[in-house]
């Protein structure tokens, strides 16, 4: 069953591009809805006012499998984006039979992501780490008062502890939202970066923390599987670095944040940002258990 407004969406965009949706499965819903239609095609809508975004996406896939970084492809014989009621629709190729990456791939992976050269052709957005973090908060209908004057000043003493980093010697591509369900291994053996959304130019770091946090605040990740993360990636551990806890706590706060984005229409999202954030208070020792949204 498709949600409305979606099925309105999907189907409109559909017609428009030729295509049928009478079997599409819903495959995921969050800041995306993604579909899976007949001959290998998956659809994906954005969120409102994402067309640009959508545009760069397509363009950033393009650049990467130029680049010798597989990511997952766009259907070229089909308009792209498609925009029905200001959310853009794309087109992808299916990647069938596929599995998580390990963490020592996406090591790996992101290293070699890393060293890439930006694109001559178009420009690559900074990577925000603050971005819509504090409209979250303050226009958020579900959090009590107590709970959103908290976030508030934990947000402010984050932004301030940023600040006080040095400046990086230089920008490298980061893939915005590294793990190791966005870097998917099909029957070839061929990693595939997917989520190609906020693909940026920015500090290495941002890729490498969620890893990391799995490691340490959630124990998601094993210790060996940590370590041949970071050995594949060349050594650079991030949770022995000075700075590590800045970016964990900014990393667990834009996690929270994304669940409290959901929760006035999602009850278990509700309850999810609720747990959030008392772990985030210190009411819930570590290690954590989130659940996914």
């Amino acid at each position: 069953m498709i949600p409305d407004p979606i099925a309105g969406i999907l189907e409109e965009a559909a017609n428009y591009a030729g295509l049928d949706i009478s079997t599409a499965t819903p495959l995921r819903t969050g800041t995306h809805a993604i579909f899976e239609l007949d001959g290998g095609i998956i659809a994906r809508i954005g969120k409102p006012g994402s067309a640009d975004t959508a545009r760069r996406e397509l363009r950033i896939s393009r650049w990467l499998n130029h680049s010798g970084i597989p990511a997952v492809q766009a259907v070229e014989t089909l308009p792209q984006p498609v925009v029905v009621d200001n959310h853009s629709v794309t087109w992808w190729q299916l990647i069938p039979d596929h599995r998580p990456a390990t963490p020592a791939e996406l090591g790996t992976a992101l290293a070699r992501l890393h060293t890439l050269t930006p694109p001559a052709i178009f420009d690559l957005p900074e990577y925000q780490p603050f971005a819509g973090l504090e409209d979250r908060i303050t226009t958020a209908t579900t959090l009590n008062d107590d709970d959103r004057q908290w976030l508030t000043q934990h947000y402010t003493a984050l932004r301030q502890r940023f600040e006080k980093i040095p400046l990086a010697t230089r920008a490298s591509v980061i893939h915005g939202d590294a793990w190791q369900g966005n870097l998917v291994v099909p029957r070839s053996d061929t990693p595939t970066f997917l989520d190609l959304d906020k693909v940026s130019l920015g500090r290495p770091e941002w890729d490498l923390v969620q890893l990391a946090v799995d490691h340490t605040d959630f124990t998601r990740i094993d210790t060996d599987d940590y370590e041949a993360f970071v050995t594949a990636y060349g050594g650079y551990d991030m949770t022995a670095t000075p700075e590590f806890r800045i970016y964990a706590d900014i990393q667990e706060l834009r996690w929270t944040a994304f669940a409290i984005s959901l929760s006035h229409h999602k009850p278990a999202a509700h309850a999810e940002a609720a747990h959030r954030i008392a772990c985030l208070r210190g009411h819930i020792p570590q290690p954590w258990q989130w659940n996914v949204l």
